[in-house]
């Protein structure tokens, strides 16, 4: 994936404020229900989600400043020190001490080898092999000790891990997209309807091979990205729907998105800012049924100063006084 802070459209040293404003422009701009008719409007939508994932988050942003994870969130090698035996696993699997596979040594050597006996026992001692007498493979009769590694049947673990974000659409409707392993190869994954965040998909042979061995599987986790317009509860989405002031007053009837196609919503008259409501059917798939969609209406006066706006309010407010927070007391 190109560099989050690219996708976005903002510079390194961008405000988290920024980020976000910048973020809901483009997917607003890019959402796939408001380009029907553009192919590759998903692919950016997807794109957009995942770099907002990526800088959109603080621990996450600090992690891709410093240079430990990927534009796809993945860590990224950063290597290691010399070692005198050259048989670490570049992933760190645990196996012997540092994260590297345990090997055993098999040792040579002819007739009086210096050291034989208490050199086999330190041998013994530090790598849990057995040292075995005689002519090594590869060495010469009677010649200096060589040795060899030997894995001596211990299992590998050839399973890949990596994470895989989906936007909620795809979540919930299913589809493909495309995935690049570390080893470099690409494959195009199903991602099956109604998969959940944190839920595994196993691609069976898939993971990493070694000789002698059976081809490892690879193992995506889900994660699903932020949507601009809905927020997850459960198996219920809810949403913060803004209205005008005269919509609230007079009532009428409004647009409201959904996962599917938008729906009518009738706006009663007196309508205050943060009243719910419920609609059925329109939230996530859960057993047995549908989840629902609540939306929750926010009045948003229009920008900048109103001088025909102010008049109205003091001749109103002169006229009818109320007070909203009498209770409090």
């Amino acid at each position: 994936m190109r560099d989050p802070y690219e996708v976005l459209g903002v510079p390194r040293g961008a405000s988290a404020a920024a980020i976000k404003s910048a973020y809901r422009k483009l997917a607003k701009k890019h959402h796939p229900d408001s380009n029907k008719d553009d192919p590759k409007a998903a692919a950016r939508f997807s794109e957009i989600n995942s770099a907002n994932e990526i800088i959109g988050d603080e621990d996450k942003r600090k992690q891709f400043d410093r240079g430990e994870i990927d534009a796809e969130g993945k860590p990224r090698f950063q290597g290691f020190s010399g070692s005198g035996f050259g048989g670490g696993d570049p992933r760190g699997r645990a196996g012997g001490p540092g994260g590297f596979e345990s090997y055993s040594f098999r040792t040579g050597g002819g007739p009086g080898g210096a050291g034989g006996a208490g050199f086999e026992d330190i041998l013994n001692s530090m790598f849990g092999g057995a040292a075995r007498g005689g002519a090594g493979r590869g060495g010469r009769p009677g010649g200096g000790r060589t040795f060899e590694f030997d894995t001596g049947g211990i299992g590998l673990d050839l399973d890949l891990n990596v994470a895989m974000t989906v936007s909620l659409e795809e979540s919930v409707k299913g589809g493909e997209k495309r995935v690049r392993l570390p080893t470099g190869k690409e494959l195009n994954v199903r991602i099956p309807a109604g998969v959940t965040a944190g839920q595994q998909i196993r691609l069976k042979g898939q993971g990493e091979t070694a000789p002698g061995h059976p081809p490892g599987d690879l193992l995506i986790t889900v994660s699903i990205a932020p949507h601009p317009f809905f927020k997850v509860d459960g198996s219920d989405l809810r949403l913060d729907l803004p209205i005008t002031l005269y919509e609230a007053v007079l009532g009428g009837k409004v647009r409201v998105p959904t996962l599917g196609s938008a729906v009518e919503l009738s706006i009663p008259k007196n309508t205050s800012s943060g009243r719910i409501f419920r609609l059925k059917g329109k939230g996530l798939p859960k057993a047995g049924g549908t989840g629902d969609l609540f939306v929750t209406t926010r009045i948003i006066l229009p920008d900048g100063n109103d001088a025909e706006l102010e008049a109205l309010m003091e001749k109103w407010r002169d006229g009818h006084p109320y007070n909203p927070r009498s209770d409090f007391g």
